[in-house]
């Protein structure tokens, strides 16, 4: 079981490297193009506002509810009965997401308001923000689709092509910069495109696995009833999630130019071991724990989550801890060039520290949110969800007052801080509760396990400390030394690091094994 969750896990994990490094290639053409202004935050704004449907929707309430039913139905029944389920899924998910792609254009400069009311007091810049948001809304409908489709292909143990579709929008992004460099307009044409290709990309493969039926409208389709009955709790919980996006990100419109893109670098650079890491053991586990759970196999259940828990501690603590050390330099190696000056680097640096520290926490939740919907158990994560996120957004909304009457030069850090808590909460909420039900039973070994890995991060930590240097000599350095020099102090740390774990008995033979 584990040596296949590894491949699995192998090939979404390189395949979303791929997607990282080609969106900091991204990154970096939007931070010295655009730098972190005025036309930038409205962009931004424009792309986050079909992310929110995406997360929520797509990436989130139908992707958990759909998948478990699906590989149930794969699992316990015939092939023919697996292909009707994708035709009727398909038709009435696209039926439903047209309706809203067209609410979502007319409506666009409420939604812009909604999101970003800081823009009303440049109404240049709030129109511009609902031009662009025409055109990135319909991503939510092609994204959503697309989400479906890699559902149906997971759950067949395709992972590559999946994983390798969010490379498509990177390089659309990436393109804008050799049609116009200079108009933001550009790039929401290019999200538009992207989301097209995307949904296309995964048909070929579907069509050969003899998934790719005629859509069909079945409202009433008992398969889709039950569907949405999961789903609607978890959109419960996903929507308290995307209320909270959508209050720090109207907050920090508030706060000033330039905080909308801060936020959004920092997360991004969080987001790269989050997506290489976290994201794909969860996406390559929620399968094998649905189909361990249609076979009424606890034990394996159990020692999947094990195995997973323990490659993201091996994995995720050390990224958390690099990214913390290293934010300074990181930042001003990927943004710190043309129109993203100092002062940008410095801010998006702050963001960064808040993310790291709740890194941990946003990686718990993806490997352990499938432990409870893998069984078709909805209302315990929402549940803590709600919980957790309430708790965060009265930080935020705490901070920001407090900002009003102090004047933190840096108030957008109190929003990151949130969020990073939020996370921390939750995760910690669904760890205990698995293991109050008796779902994860923890295998032997972990004490040894604590052991070796604080050893490695403290030596880690302390050779990245002593190679760094401060900021302003990063700062102070070309572009190409700065690069040089980051994958010279990347490399030193990842030997450190393993090197102590191997020297300490660690092998990749404990993660291969196969478990019960």
């Amino acid at each position: 079981m584990s040596r296949s969750l590894l491949k699995s896990s192998g090939v979404v994990s390189l395949l979303t490297l791929l997607s990282r490094l080609l969106g900091f290639v991204r990154e970096i053409m939007l931070a010295t193009a655009f730098g972190a202004g005025a036309a930038m935050d409205a962009f931004l704004v424009a792309l986050m506002i079909p992310n929110f449907g995406r997360r929520m929707f797509a990436e989130g309430a139908f992707s958990q509810a759909f998948v478990p039913v699906f590989t149930e139905v794969k699992t316990t029944g015939t092939h023919d009965e697996a292909r009707d389920m994708v035709a009727v899924v398909m038709g009435t998910l696209g039926g439903v997401l047209s309706i809203v792609t067209v609410i979502g254009c007319l409506g666009a400069p409420v939604l812009v308001w909604l999101f970003a009311s800081g823009f009303t007091k440049d109404p240049a810049q709030a129109a511009l923000g609902t031009e662009l948001l025409r055109w990135t809304f319909p991503y939510l409908m092609f994204i959503s689709l697309t989400s479906m489709a890699g559902g149906v292909l997971n759950a067949y143990g395709k992972f590559a092509v999946p994983a390798f579709t969010p490379v498509i929008l990177n390089l659309c992004l990436i393109a804008t910069a050799f049609i116009d460099a200079n108009s933001v307009q550009v790039l929401a044409y290019a999200v538009f495109v992207a989301g097209v290709l995307q949904f296309l990309f995964q048909l070929p493969l579907m069509a050969k696995l003899r998934l790719l039926p005629k859509p069909r409208w079945a409202w009433g389709d008992l398969r889709v009833k039950r569907i949405l009955g999961l789903m609607i709790p978890v959109m419960i919980g996903s929507s308290v999630a995307q209320i909270s996006l959508l209050l720090n990100t109207n907050l920090s419109t508030h706060i000033g130019n330039g905080s909308v893109s801060w936020l959004y670098y920092a997360n991004r650079l969080m987001e790269f071991p989050l997506g290489i890491f976290s994201i794909a053991v969860g996406t390559a586990i929620l399968p094998a724990l649905s189909a361990q759970h249609a076979k009424k196999t606890p034990e394996a259940f159990s020692a999947t989550l094990d195995w997973s828990l323990r490659v993201i501690l091996l994995i995720g603590l050390p990224a958390a801890f690099g990214m913390i050390l290293l934010a300074g330099p990181l930042v001003s190696t990927v943004y710190g060039h043309g129109a993203f000056n100092a002062d940008d680097v410095r801010m998006t640096t702050y963001a960064l520290w808040a993310y790291g520290a709740g890194f941990m926490g946003f990686s718990f939740v993806k490997v352990l949110v499938p432990g409870f919907y893998a069984r078709q158990e909805t209302r315990i994560p929402v549940r803590y969800a709600i919980i957790s996120l309430v708790i965060g957004m009265a930080l935020s909304l705490g901070l920001f007052t407090a900002s009003k009457f102090y004047a933190f030069e840096a108030a957008h850090v109190g929003l990151a801080a949130s969020t990073s808590l939020t996370a921390c909460i939750n995760g910690g909420l669904l760890f205990w509760r698995l293991r109050r039900d008796g779902i994860y039973r923890p295998d032997s070994g972990w004490g040894l396990f604590w052991l070796r890995l604080i050893i490695a991060n403290l030596l880690m930590g302390a050779a990245v400390l002593w190679l760094a240097g401060d900021l302003s000599s990063w700062l102070a350095a070309g572009e190409w030394a700065r690069g040089g020099r980051m994958l010279l102090l990347v490399a030193a740390a990842i030997a450190v690091y393993f090197g102590v774990l191997a020297a300490s008995g660690l092998r990749a033979s404990h993660f291969r094994a196969a478990r019960r």
